[in-house]
């Protein structure tokens, strides 16, 4: 086995790791940039701190969505699972006089049990993923709307907001401590246990995972009841980092965590999955955001950066299967092909654009004039 090892070459060693080289080196391109665009402001300990916050956020939804994401499924309702959980588990506080330590887990079983539902409308009614939570998604959001009625619920326990933006002092964020304990359960989960191993096959191949033995739909509802979870679990941090919440409280949940699986190396086709890309998906669309907030670009202009870095991570992933699928010699002997050197081409030219906008916002970065 050393031996083996000895004898591979830099390329074959290097291989496995190409899901988290990408996000990696995008990570290490923006803070190149913004050492020289705004170094005082980007590099100074409260904006770290406050990267941070936002990635922990994602981070619990990022690593359920992996194993979803690689049973070849998706999950478009988990901003309404978050919203709903919030909803309940606000209400059971401030109207019925729940403690906040009975209040949390019911509200993540809440969680869980709206993953059970997407499970089984897909794997006994045989509707497809999109579809299948894209309904839901209007159904959970319409439950928040009816019981929530327009309120914003505010003002919780202080257990509630430690678990969205405490500290420990002199140590990290605590949502940065339960953000990164579900990415280390999630990458133990992937590579230490049979349902990694069996949410692996199912997005190889359904039809073989079954002759093999493996009940596929029943691996699939238990991905989606995890999922349901951990939306739960940041609807809950979201609360607590806000310190309120309404009915239409996290919108974007689904698109922001997909883009943070799939640019991490998750393959949407299934059967590829990397738990540290995700977690680096996480970080790097987090900094990628603020560093757009410190540099005083729209928000829209955010969207358009953000979908920059998702069309260019799907199509370097998509080609690096196809060249897997084809038996080219690997990623790197791929780069070499007429059609790897075009993917280079077209990589390079979108990530130019970003560097591009980035620029753009550092020429205008001073402070704005009054108006009037």
């Amino acid at each position: 086995m050393t031996t083996e090892i000895a004898n591979k070459t830099l390329s074959e060693r290097i291989e496995p790791y190409v899901a988290i080289i990408g996000p990696m080196v995008m990570i290490l391109a923006i803070l190149l940039f913004m050492a020289v665009a705004e170094p005082a402001r980007y590099f100074r300990a409260t904006n770290l701190n406050l990267i941070l916050l936002d990635a922990a956020l994602y981070m619990p939804m990022a690593m359920a969505m992996t194993f979803v994401i690689t049973q070849r499924g998706i999950d478009l309702s988990i901003g309404s699972i978050a919203a709903l959980s919030g909803i309940m588990m606000a209400f059971l506080i401030k109207q019925y006089g729940f403690s906040v330590y009975v209040a949390v887990p019911i509200a993540i079983l809440l969680g869980a049990v709206m993953g059970l539902i997407n499970g089984l409308i897909i794997t006994r009614f045989n509707v497809p993923d999109l579809i299948g939570t894209l309904a839901m998604d209007l159904v959970y959001r319409g439950f928040a709307l009816v019981l929530a009625k327009g309120l914003v619920l505010a003002r919780f326990p202080e257990f509630l907001t430690e678990i969205g933006r405490g500290q420990i002092p002199g140590f990290i964020p605590i949502p940065v401590i339960i953000g990164m304990a579900t990415m280390i359960a999630g990458y133990v989960l992937l590579t230490r246990s049979y349902f990694g191993r069996y949410t692996i096959a199912i997005g190889s191949n359904p039809e073989a995972a079954e002759l093999t033995g493996i009940s596929v739909n029943r691996h699939k509802v238990y991905a989606y009841v995890l999922m349901g979870a951990c939306a739960a679990l940041g609807g809950v941090m979201l609360t607590g980092k806000l310190n309120a919440i309404q009915a239409t409280s996290a919108p974007y949940f689904n698109l922001h965590v997909i883009a943070a699986v799939v640019v991490g190396g998750t393959s949407l086709f299934g059967g590829r999955a990397s738990m540290l890309g995700s977690f680096a998906g996480v970080l790097l669309l987090s900094m990628m955001i603020n560093a757009l907030v410190t540099l005083r670009i729209e928000f829209f202009w955010q969207s358009v950066a953000s979908g920059v870095v998702i069309v260019s991570s799907v199509a370097l992933y998509t080609w690096m299967q196809k060249k897997d699928r084809d038996g080219a010699g690997g990623v790197f002997a791929g780069l070499m092909t007429p059609d790897g050197q075009k993917m280079l081409r077209f990589s390079a030219a979108l990530i130019g654009v970003l560097i591009a906008l980035l620029a753009i916002g550092g020429l205008f970065a001073g402070n704005p004039n009054p108006s009037g």
